[in-house]
């Protein structure tokens, strides 16, 4: 007869003991899920982690606008022993109305309402997922950080720089717009692009995210 070894206790900062794997909390969501089973979080919701150190904010679900490429991510920093909180945004699609291609009357405008502000200002470092629009990517990250004063890490589907997010007064860790120009509070530290909505973040793509998420928890102490 072998005996097997008892499992590990761990403490947590909160006080709670855990029996082998770490135990992720996630208060969900704000209504019944879409889809085949529930599966995709409707506009509205916000998943709380236990700390909010890192909030993905992720675009209204919709034919266009797939959420999937987020569950991916979070799920990999979760497994990273990385704290996150998620939010859904309830007007994520199309553009802010001051960008120049927004719609006149024939479609969404983006937007962000006072709650979701506060609910954003809760985490210490934001994860932005956007598109394929670059027009549209660099104007809804000046509408959010035009509110928070966070650092902010953009993934998106489009290829942009910080110099895309410089010219419309957003500013950036490399690239500062003009004085006169700045148009945000917060500050965009990070990008990581060709991450494709609707489909399953590739191995190497999620190796990316963490080259670049990695030194900012380490800049600003978050874990």
């Amino acid at each position: 007869m072998t005996l097997q070894k008892p499992l590990k206790v761990r403490q947590n900062p909160s006080g709670f003991e855990h029996f082998g794997r770490e135990t992720e909390v996630v208060a969900c969501r704000e209504g019944m899920g879409l889809g085949i089973g529930g599966g995709m979080a409707q506009r509205g919701t916000f998943a709380e982690a236990q700390r909010s150190d890192v909030l993905v904010l992720a675009m209204s679900p919709g034919r266009r606008h797939i959420t999937k490429p987020v569950c991916d991510i979070t799920t990999a920093l979760r497994k990273e022993r990385i704290q996150v909180s998620v939010l859904v945004l309830n007007s994520g699609a199309g553009t802010p109305p001051d960008a120049p291609s927004a719609t006149r009357g024939m479609g969404p405008n983006f937007g962000i309402t006072g709650r979701e502000v506060q609910q954003l200002r809760t985490a210490k470092l934001l994860i932005l997922h956007h598109g394929n629009i670059r027009s549209h990517v660099v104007y809804k990250v000046r509408t959010i950080l035009r509110y928070v004063d966070l650092p902010a890490m953009v993934i998106c589907q489009a290829p942009v720089d910080f110099e895309d997010f410089a010219k419309v007064g957003v500013k950036t860790r490399y690239v500062m717009p003009k004085e006169e120009d700045i148009m945000t509070e917060g500050t965009v530290a990070g990008i990581v692009s060709g991450i494709i909505r609707g489909q399953a973040c590739p191995k190497a793509k999620l190796n990316e995210i963490f080259s670049v998420i990695n030194p900012l928890l380490e800049e600003y102490s978050i874990r």
